[in-house]
């Protein structure tokens, strides 16, 4: 999976980015099961064990598709998340590439939340699979940003992957289970959640909108203007 040759404006007509194009190798290393056309659409990889599709980003794009191929067999979305991550810098003017620095923010299982509400309804499907990549990754950015030192507001240049730390196989609602801290109360909040994940409470709520649609929680009242949930027996 590690440190395979790229070419610098990616592969094939589609024009993949290094990390779409890496995952897609370690996953079916025979190119004559990559993009496959299923009817109007074209999967990343079709094999023995169904559909499979790496999708980095844009859960909304995937949607049309995903329905499509679920109709006919098992569809594995994956998603990989720079569980470690280690940033480069491009100088747009001199061509020349940093020193890699890692980055401070810890990436979670929970960086998948938002992509997954954009194709919710499609989680309880028996064929639906979910696999998450936890990576260690090297981040390619340019040095184009508005501030002082051009970092922020900066665009990503490429992501290569380095190592794969964890592989995360959810096949069933009840596999969902993995995103409910342990130790949370009987009855808790989104705050109360969001604390206890170690997220945001935005991130909390968007959690918890899927796990109620999973049946993995349940609402049970209000604790002032703050929905109340418990988990599902």
């Amino acid at each position: 999976m590690i440190g395979k040759s790229r070419e610098r404006n990616g592969i094939g007509t589609l024009g993949e980015k290094t990390l779409h194009a890496v995952l897609k190798n370690y996953f079916e290393p025979y190119g004559e099961n990559q993009e496959i056309r299923i009817g109007g659409y074209v999967a990343d990889i079709v094999g023995e064990n169904g559909v499979i599709e790496i999708q980095t980003i844009q859960f909304n794009k995937l949607l049309k598709k995903l329905e499509a191929f679920l109709d006919y067999c098992d569809v594995t979305v994956v998603y990989p998340i720079p569980a470690v991550k280690y940033v480069r810098w491009i100088d747009t003017e001199t061509g020349e590439l940093s020193e890699k620095h890692k980055s401070p923010r810890k990436y979670t299982i929970y960086e998948v939340m938002p992509e997954l509400y954009k194709i919710k309804y499609t989680l309880d499907n028996p064929r639906f699979h979910l696999c998450l990549c936890m990576l260690e990754t090297e981040e390619i950015r340019l040095l184009n940003g508005w501030s002082k030192n051009k970092k922020r507001g900066s665009s990503r240049h490429d992501r290569i992957p380095k190592g794969l730390i964890d592989e995360i196989h959810l096949d069933c609602p009840a596999d969902f289970d993995i995103f409910l801290p342990e130790d949370l109360p009987k009855k808790f909040t989104s705050k109360d959640f969001a604390l206890n994940a170690k997220i945001s409470r935005e991130y909390a709520q968007v959690t918890l909108n899927i796990l109620t649609y999973l049946e993995r929680v349940k609402r049970v009242g209000k604790q002032g203007a703050n929905i109340l949930y418990e988990k599902t027996e």
